[in-house]
């Protein structure tokens, strides 16, 4: 049997390859493949509720309508009553009810990935959080350390260590040009997406990220092609959909390393032309024009000073 240590299985929106993404349901599925995290995304609501919704807006995923931040979660026509439009239909999570999840003394392995989204104030929304996070039981030895808050944008980080200094912080992206720029010295984990880390300077980056104890995630990973190189490239943890897939294919590693990795070429990595790096570059560039037409310039926040907050 292999020693080798292989990546852990963290539930990307939970097992959303089977049940709704960002649910119960599916936070619990994952949990119950065996998954070592999950992955969720977060927006407030009107009336400060804390969400678990990777969309600004309900539309794609609901039998509602209307911007999150624009809507209450509370009332007659709240948030509380819209279910998602796949089977089984399922209720929006609160932060809180997910929280409340992961305190069950059976979960209390589990970490939480929070995806930060860019249209979130984050004074508020950190502040909403930490309100959440410390009302449990030993919340500072039995949660704080199983929460990684994924910051896409530089505005994020000052407010990030002041509000909420016990939770570890990573950077979710696809440009290893802003990765360490803007993130380097200020988050322990890199969560990255596959087409980022295909490149010379992916290799490069992980190489550099190895050296200085930095941890790789890498997002999202569902065909078990990619799954093998994630493994050839030694990265800590691969977020997927298909959770099962991963922990089955891991557990086959376990038993016979060489004979599984084998079994899965690299051709891919020519064939595929978002993998090639005019396109990874273009990808990069509209992510990032994106991010700054909601949260501002990136160079506006490139030496931003802590911000001085207490809390009640």
């Amino acid at each position: 049997m292999s020693s080798r240590a292989l990546p852990d299985c963290w539930g990307h929106r939970g097992a959303s390859s089977v049940f709704p993404e960002n649910t119960l349901a599916s936070f619990e599925a994952a949990i119950r493949d065996g998954a070592e995290g999950i992955e969720s995304d977060v927006h407030v609501s009107l009336d400060d509720i804390v969400l678990m919704f990777h969309d600004p807006a309900l539309g794609r995923t609901t039998d509602s309508t209307g911007l999150i931040r624009e809507r209450t979660w509370h009332g007659k026509d709240g948030m509380e009553h819209v279910r998602t439009v796949k089977e089984p239909k399922q209720a929006i999570p609160t932060f809180a009810e997910t929280v409340t999840l992961l305190m069950k003394p059976e979960n209390q392995h589990v970490k939480f990935n929070v995806d930060v989204k860019v249209q979130n104030d984050p004074d508020r929304l950190f502040s909403l959080m930490h309100d959440i996070i410390s009302t449990q039981e030993d919340w500072e030895t039995k949660l704080a350390p199983r929460i990684l808050l994924g910051l896409w944008h530089p505005r994020f980080l000052a407010f990030a260590k002041n509000r909420l200094p016990y939770c570890r912080r990573s950077h979710i992206g696809n440009s290893i040009q802003l990765a360490r720029q803007y993130f380097w010295d200020d988050v322990e984990v890199f969560s990255m997406s596959f087409a980022a880390l295909t490149t010379a300077e992916g290799q490069k980056f992980r190489s550099d990220c190895k050296a200085a104890g930095k941890k790789v995630m890498v997002w999202t990973v569902n065909d078990p092609e990619h799954m093998m190189e994630a493994v050839r490239w030694g990265v800590d943890v691969i977020l997927t959909d298909f959770t099962r897939r991963w922990l089955g294919l891991r557990a086959a590693l376990q038993v016979d390393y060489d004979d599984m990795i084998t079994r899965y070429g690299r051709i891919f990595l020519w064939t595929t032309w978002k993998f090639y790096s005019p396109c990874v570059s273009a990808a990069t560039k509209a992510n990032q024009l994106y991010l700054e037409s909601v949260a501002g310039p990136f160079a506006d926040f490139g030496n931003v000073a802590p911000i001085e907050v207490m809390h009640a």
